[in-house]
C-alpha cells in the first residue's frame, strides 16, 4: 500500500506539472469606480529564444483600453518571463467579464483565464451637495484687430484686382480670328485652324501629343461639318468606313489614296497619342503637308452649294454679339477668381488656414501623439505620426557595420516643419563620438542643399537623465528647382544607447515662435525604451 501510495502521489504531481499553463493572468484590482483605470497583466514564461506575440487590442470584451504597454522581459535562470500590461476601464456600472485572450508562444496559441471586474457608480448626494443654476451665456472679448486685418486685405485685394485689370485692358492680346469673323465654309475654317496651330510652336517645344491631338481634331471637324458622319465619336478604322461608305451613297468622287493617306495621319495619331510613339521631325511635317492635301481633296469632291449672301451689317452685328458674349464668359472667370483669392485672404487672417499645408501655429494646437520609433525605441511627442522612410542613403563603408537603421519623418524641408526621428543599431560594439555624429549629420545636410551654416554645440540631457549631445543654430536651404533659399533654425539631438545611435532633428523658419515651442515640445519629449535582441 505504501508504495502504491507513492506511484498515486507521483503520477498526480506529474499531471499537475504537465497542466501547468504557460501563461498567467492578473488584475490588479476587481473593484472599481466608473471610468478608474485597473491593468490586465499577462505574463509567459518561456525560453529565451522563443517568440512570443501578445494581441493589440482596442477593446476586450465591454472593456475598453487605454493603454496598451510595452513588453517587458525578465530574465529568470535559463528561462524569460515576458509580461504583457493592458490598462482597462468601463463607463457603465455593472458586472463585466474579461474573456480570454489568444497569445502567441512559438507556433502554438494559448487562452489567458477568463476574469471579471465589477464596476461601481459614482453616487452624489444631491441633499448635501449644493446646486447652482445654470450660468448664462458669456460674450467672448471681441478683437478689432481682426476686423482691421480683414480690411486692409479687402483694400489690397481691390487694388491689385484694379491694377490686374488696368494691365489687363493695357495689354491684352488681339481678337482672335473666332470672334472678329464667321468663315465664309468649313475649307477656310479648317485651313486658318491649321495656320493658328502652326503658330502655336507645340513641336518646337515638344508637345508632340498635342500637336497631333489637335491635327486630328480639326480634320474629324470638318469631316463632320461637310459630309454629316460622327467623326469625332469613331474610332480611325470606323471613320474609314464610315466615309467609304458616305461617299458611296453621296456618289462623292473621293480617290482610294485619300482613304489611305486619311487612314496613315490617323494611325500615326493614335500611336502618339495612347501608345507614347515619337515619329521623326520629317514624318510630322510630310503628316501636316498632307492633312492639308486630304481637306482639299474631300473639299474638291463635295458638290457645290449656293450659299446664301450675307450681308455685311449682319456679319458685323453677329461679330459683336460673338464679342459679347466672350467678354461676358471673362468676366465670370476673373470674378471666380477674385472670389477665391478674398477667401484664402480672409481664411489666411482670421484662421490657421494654410494654402500649402499645416502652418506651424496650427500644428502646436492640434492634440498631439506619442508613438515609439526604431530600436531602441526612442519616444516622442508630435503633431502627426511619422512617417517610415523606405530608402536611406548609406556609404557603402558605413552598410558593412549597421546591422539595423529606421527613419521616420514629417514633411520636408522646405515645409514649414520638418521632423526627422532615426535609430541606427551596429552589428558589433561600437565606440561612438557624439560629437562626430553631429558632424556627420550636418554634412548630410549640406548634401542636401543647405548652406551658410551656423553651429553651436552643448551637452542634452532628457528628463528622464539620458545623456546626449546638441547641435543647433541656422542655415540657409536652396531649392534646386525654384533656385530660392530660405533661412532655417534646426535643432538637431544625438545619443547613444544601448551600444546604437539615435538622432532627433528639428527645422523650423526663423522668427516662426510657434515652431520654436513645436521645437521645444518635441526635444523635451524624448524617452528611450529597451532595444529588442
Amino acid at each position: 500500500m505504501r508504495i502504491l501510495s507513492v506511484i498515486i502521489l507521483s503520477l498526480f504531481a506529474s499531471l499537475s506539472f504537465a497542466q501547468e499553463k504557460p501563461v498567467t493572468t492578473k488584475v490588479d484590482s476587481t473593484d472599481i469606480k466608473i471610468g478608474s483605470q485597473f491593468n490586465l497583466i499577462l505574463s509567459v514564461k518561456a525560453k529565451p529564444n522563443a517568440h512570443v506575440g501578445f494581441p493589440e487590442l482596442k477593446s476586450i470584451g465591454a472593456l475598453e483600453v487605454l493603454e496598451s504597454y510595452a513588453v517587458d522581459t525578465i530574465k529568470e535562470d535559463a528561462r524569460w518571463e515576458y509580461i504583457k500590461k493592458y490598462g482597462l476601464t468601463q463607463f457603465d456600472s455593472g458586472r463585466y467579464a474579461i474573456p480570454s485572450i489568444p497569445v502567441l508562444i512559438g507556433t502554438n496559441q494559448f487562452l489567458t483565464d477568463s476574469s471579471q471586474i465589477v464596476v461601481h457608480p459614482v453616487v452624489v448626494d444631491t441633499l448635501k451637495q449644493k446646486m447652482f443654476d445654470i450660468k448664462p451665456v458669456v460674450k467672448g472679448e471681441s478683437s478689432s484687430w481682426t476686423w482691421l486685418y480683414v480690411l486692409i486685405g479687402l483694400v489690397v485685394l481691390g487694388v491689385l484686382a484694379f491694377f490686374g485689370y488696368k494691365y489687363w485692358k493695357k495689354h491684352r492680346a488681339e481678337k482672335t480670328e473666332e470672334e472678329e469673323l464667321f468663315y465664309a465654309t468649313p475649307i477656310e475654317k479648317a485651313t486658318s485652324m491649321l495656320v493658328k496651330l502652326e503658330k502655336k510652336a507645340l513641336l518646337e517645344t515638344g508637345a508632340i501629343k498635342e500637336y497631333y491631338t489637335e491635327l486630328t481634331d480639326i480634320t474629324k471637324a470638318y469631316i463632320e461639318e461637310t459630309i454629316h458622319i460622327p467623326a469625332k465619336e469613331s474610332t480611325t478604322s470606323e471613320l474609314i468606313d464610315s466615309l467609304k461608305m458616305a461617299s458611296k451613297a453621296k456618289k462623292l468622287p473621293i480617290k482610294p489614296e485619300l482613304f489611305a493617306t486619311l487612314e496613315h495621319i490617323l494611325k500615326t495619331a493614335d500611336l502618339v497619342k495612347f501608345a507614347k510613339s515619337k515619329p521623326m521631325d520629317f514624318e510630322i511635317i510630310e503628316d501636316r503637308r498632307n492633312i492639308e492635301g486630304v481637306l482639299v481633296g474631300l473639299e474638291k469632291s463635295l458638290p457645290v452649294e449656293i450659299l446664301e449672301e450675307v450681308k455685311p451689317e449682319e456679319l458685323k452685328q453677329k461679330a459683336l454679339e460673338l464679342q459679347l458674349k466672350q467678354k461676358r464668359k471673362k468676366q465670370k472667370i476673373y470674378g471666380g477668381i477674385a472670389a477665391a483669392l478674398l477667401l484664402v485672404i480672409v481664411l489666411g487672417i482670421t484662421t490657421d488656414f494654410n494654402l500649402f499645408g499645416d502652418s506651424s501655429k496650427a500644428l502646436l494646437k492640434r492634440e498631439w501623439i506619442s508613438s515609439e520609433y526604431g530600436n531602441p525605441g526612442v519616444k516622442v511627442y508630435t503633431p502627426e505620426v511619422l512617417k517610415r522612410l523606405d530608402v536611406i542613403d548609406l556609404p557603402p563603408d558605413a552598410v558593412a557595420l549597421v546591422k539595423e537603421m529606421q527613419t521616420f519623418t514629417y514633411g520636408t524641408y522646405f515645409d514649414d516643419i520638418y521632423i526627422s526621428v532615426s535609430t541606427l543599431k551596429y552589428k558589433e560594439q561600437q565606440e561612438i563620438n557624439l560629437d562626430n555624429a553631429l558632424e556627420a549629420s550636418l554634412k548630410y545636410i549640406e548634401s542636401k542643399g543647405a548652406q551658410d551654416i551656423l553651429v553651436k554645440t552643448e551637452d542634452f540631457q532628457t528628463a528622464e537623465g539620458a545623456q546626449g549631445r546638441k547641435s543647433f543654430g541656422t542655415l540657409n536651404l536652396i531649392n534646386s528647382v525654384t533656385k530660392t533659399s530660405k533661412k532655417i533654425y534646426y535643432d538637431m539631438v544625438v545619443f547613444s544607447q544601448e551600444g546604437g545611435l539615435q538622432s532627433i532633428v528639428v527645422f523650423h523658419k526663423e522668427g516662426d515662435t510657434p515652431g520654436r515651442e513645436i521645437s521645444e515640445k518635441v526635444l523635451n519629449s524624448i524617452e528611450f525604451k529597451k532595444a529588442t535582441p
